[in-house]
């Protein structure tokens, strides 16, 4: 049996797929399929992996039958995906080749029913990344995703797919933070959720695609909480504030405008400021990095918070 089934849903996605699709034939795990769901495209990504399919017979195309990424991403685990474990990539990022063979020895643990690992952030050049996420050395909380989710992307979360059945899978009906929403009702079905100490996807920062729109994201917050609430979980002011932090920081480093960063900052520090400096170097350089965006030369600000 295969190994791994990567479900990627595709959407006008050819000047980034052919990365994407690169990264996962250098695995040194070649034990995959990769199930490919176009999600409607307007541009040539249906031509562009029909002629992938054609030279690697792991590569499998359809067409989305209902409109979205978590529609997308449902029908191929439901319908599509061979192997017991799934992981999912979204047709931007990249993978590190040693992504797969690192998840392969940490599902080697049956209690593992899921796990991620640290995200590289770039804009144009992966090899110029600098900004990286980190991992919690405890399993995988609400009340952690609550706060500012160490998951970050899909990209970087591979699962059991017994786990996803129990979960029940995307609420289709949420186009923001419907990732999160999830990952709270999957850890609330009892799935052990781990991190992998390691560097494992490379996330394209984009100004123009849904993880893009904060403010958005913000209201779809109020979803996953629903969710959590159902769970007996309810945001602190502590998560709140690292969740407006993260904001923040997403916000200078898209450089959308010189408002909104501020406005989330401050908005965290009254909140909870313990939380918004519970990792006092990052919070100070958020709120610093707030305040003085507005004043600096739009150029000088991508330059400094882009990276």
């Amino acid at each position: 049996m295969t190994d791994f089934s990567i479900i990627i849903p595709c959407y006008n996605a050819v000047e980034t797929l052919h990365e994407t699709l690169a990264s996962i034939q250098a695995q040194t795990c070649g034990d995959w399929e990769v199930i490919c769901v176009d999600d409607g495209s307007s541009d040539a990504t249906i031509t562009l992996l029909h002629q992938w399919a054609s030279q690697d017979p792991r590569i499998q195309v359809c067409r989305n039958p209902g409109k979205g990424p978590s529609r997308a991403r449902d029908f191929g685990v439901r319908f599509l995906a061979s192997a017991d474990i799934i992981a999912f990539c979204d047709a931007d990022d990249i993978w590190g080749p040693e992504k797969l063979s690192q998840l392969k020895a940490c599902f080697a643990d049956p209690s593992v029913d899921a796990a991620y690992g640290k995200v590289a952030f770039f804009k144009d050049d992966p090899a110029l990344a600098s900004t990286f996420s980190t991992v919690p050395s405890a399993p995988l909380s609400i009340p952690v995703l609550l706060g500012e989710n160490p998951v970050c992307t899909m990209s970087n979360f591979a699962l059991r797919r017994v786990a996803y059945m129990r979960s029940g899978g995307f609420d289709e009906t949420m186009v923001h933070n419907e990732d999160l929403e999830w990952l709270i009702r999957l850890i609330g079905t009892g799935a052990r959720v781990v991190g992998i100490d390691a560097c494992q996807t490379w996330y394209r920062n984009s100004a123009y695609g849904l993880s893009a729109n904060l403010l958005a994201m913000k209201l779809g917050r109020e979803g996953a909480i629903r969710t959590a609430a159902n769970l007996g979980y309810a945001p602190s002011g502590r998560s709140d504030a690292i969740f407006l932090r993260y904001l923040s920081r997403r916000a200078l480093r898209l450089g959308q405008g010189r408002a909104l960063p501020l406005g989330f900052a401050l908005q965290g520090v009254l909140r909870s400021p313990s939380g918004f400096f519970d990792t006092p170097r990052r919070g100070l350089a958020t709120l610093v990095g707030a305040l003085v965006a507005p004043v600096l030369p739009a150029c000088v600000s991508r330059f400094l918070f882009s990276r």
